[in-house]
């Protein structure tokens, strides 16, 4: 065994930790030394979306040693940011397994060490979570949940004082505290009732106020309510928030996944509660063409992300991707800020790997569009450094996350649902459907395509081979990919952009991180990354074609796709992981 882990699990073994861990530990090395190696070699850190991994014993596992140790850590690092005064934070958690019994340890910990904390009385969506941070004037917030990944991960999303989750110097800052944490004496387990607060519906009052702000066509909304909605939280928070939200909105025609529609951390209608997978959206079609419906709707366990399916004829739906909901999004929410003149020093945000036709759309509308590093904080982050010198109008992410105004620090599904619904009914209106006003998009600007392709590596060994395949791309990348030569290789971790063609180099105005970006002649995009959530390398491709007449579509999107096979090809990647 790996020297690290068997001192991890040593130091367990030791401690006064309780017998049915130790138990379990002992059940581990009889029966599988590998799975306890993969147990204990390391330490959970934080990655883009904080701290998750897979539920039980370890130092690399979810439990209620691994919630307390990082507690105590982030309280310590509260304490020593805010001296001298008086500090709350809020908690929330979602729907899956132990939640809410490590939503309680967070609160005891926090309380023992004499910082008051919010809890919500029951599971609440991450953007409410958010929300609450700035509402009640909060140090920071604790969000339990693992978002979208199997059943088998818990997490927990540490949020600072702007309602964003950490990022540098917090995220590292936290976590070096955390490493202090190295046993059981040094955490207050106690909770201290003096400190201890708990939250019911007005949070939940505000936000749906600040929420009905954020109309931006009635006119639409009142035309439609008729409207048909299916939704599906996907056994997750969304149900809490979502419907109510919708009908806030005006919408009245709103028809639930009954299946799908009572929390639940087994999730036992879908094999992950990802959005992201058609498979998760199977049972939400089947109602929408049992009601005929003009839009489906899926949240993820913490209801952070929302999944689109569009109507485009009689019993036929599609399945959106993240890029082609942004781009309806952004489209429609400059578009109508634009009718009422309100873009008058306005901005939007994107991340790295989304597509860049949001770039151009923003420019069209006059609007300056930032790229930031992937992970929604990044998003938050341009926020906090924007504010009170520019207006924040939409964000949005690839995979499936989108931010409509600012009084959420995070992605937000409950306004996106809302917005996107909105923009169904006027695109119902003008372009007789969604699909129609998104080929308008195209045939305006350009056809993208993209896709997304993460491949697995799993365990001490998988980390491994996936720096291997960093340092091969970063070192030895190919000069010509799919017939297209290379012209631009953006390295974030180096933060240096280099033109091949003027043999020049540039800095990249971002933190570092281990991405590697390649732009082709041909306009094509490839990015490369490791998760920082899962244990997976992901690759993100991006190609583009003009399109001038809608009834190109099939042909256009046979060419690109075919396209993007051909870089996968070349890069020798497997498809079958």
């Amino acid at each position: 065994m790996d020297q690290t882990a068997q001192n991890n699990l040593n130091n367990w073994l030791s401690q006064d930790y309780d017998i049915e861990s130790k138990n379990e530990i002992q059940r581990l090395l009889d029966e599988n030394p590998n799975e306890a190696e993969d147990a204990f070699y390391k330490s959970l850190d934080f990655g883009t979306g904080g701290l998750r991994g897979i539920m039980g014993v370890g130092t690399n596992r979810m439990n209620k040693y691994t919630v307390g140790f990082a507690t105590q850590g982030f309280a310590n690092y509260l304490k020593k940011s805010f001296p001298y005064q008086k500090i709350y934070v809020v908690v929330a958690y979602d729907s899956r397994n132990n939640s809410k019994e490590f939503a309680e340890i967070v609160a005891d910990v926090f309380t023992a060490n004499k910082i008051h904390c919010y809890l919500f009385n029951e599971l609440r969506p991450t953007p409410v979570l958010s929300f609450a941070i700035r509402h009640l004037q909060c140090k920071a917030g604790v969000m339990i949940t693992a978002s979208h990944n199997p059943k088998e991960y818990n997490g927990y999303k540490a949020y600072w004082t702007d309602g964003g989750q950490l990022v540098p110097p917090h995220d590292q800052n936290v976590i070096t505290y955390v490493k202090k944490i190295n046993a059981l004496k040094k955490v207050k387990w106690e909770r201290n009732p003096l400190f201890f607060h708990t939250i019911d519906k007005e949070v939940d009052e505000a936000y749906f106020q600040k929420l009905t702000g954020t109309i931006l066509n009635s006119d639409a909304i009142f035309h439609r309510k008729q409207f048909k909605i299916v939704y599906t939280p996907l056994h997750g928070t969304g149900i809490t928030m979502v419907p109510e939200a919708l009908q806030r909105f005006g919408f009245r025609q709103i028809y639930l996944v009954d299946e799908q529609s009572t929390p639940d951390g087994d999730f036992p209608t879908v094999k992950s509660p990802n959005p992201e997978e058609p498979a998760a959206m199977e049972l939400a079609i089947l109602k929408a063409k049992e009601v005929d419906a003009d839009l489906v709707l899926g949240t993820d366990p913490d209801a952070d992300r929302v999944a689109v399916a569009i109507k485009i004829a009689h019993q036929e739906y599609k399945l959106l991707n993240g890029n082609e909901t942004a781009t309806l999004l952004f489209h429609h929410v400059l578009s109508e800020l634009n009718k009422k003149k309100e873009l008058n020093n306005c901005y939007t945000v994107k991340t790295i790997v989304t597509t860049q036709l949001l770039n151009a759309i923003s420019l069209d509308f006059n609007v300056k569009c930032y790229d930031v590093l992937t992970g929604f904080k990044y998003i938050a982050e341009k926020i906090n450094q924007l504010e009170s010198k520019a207006k924040f109008v939409v964000g949005g992410e690839e995979s499936f996350g989108y931010l409509i105004n600012d009084y959420v620090r995070d992605k937000d599904s409950i306004s996106a649902c809302c917005t996107i619904a909105e923009m169904a009914a006027a695109a119902k209106t003008q372009y007789s459907n969604v699909f129609k006003y998104l080929l308008s998009i195209y045939k305006t600007y350009y056809f993208p395509k993209e896709r997304l392709l993460s491949i697995t590596k799993k365990g001490k060994k998988g980390i491994e081979e996936i720096s291997n395949m960093m340092y091969r791309f970063r070192f030895y990348a190919p000069d010509v990919i799919n017939d297209s030569p290379i012209v631009i290789i953006n390295d974030y971790q180096k933060q240096i952009s280099f033109d091949k063609s003027k043999n020049s180099y540039t800095p990249i105005e971002l933190p570092v991180s281990n991405v590697l970006q390649f732009i082709l002649e041909d306009k094509s995009i490839i990015t490369v990354r490791p998760s920082g959530t899962e244990p997976k390398i992901k690759f993100y491709f991006s190609v583009r074609a003009e399109m001038n007449k809608f009834i190109d579509y099939e042909t256009v999107n046979t060419m690109l796709e075919k396209r993007i096979d051909g870089i996968i090809h070349c890069l020798e990647l497997d498809t079958n992981n």
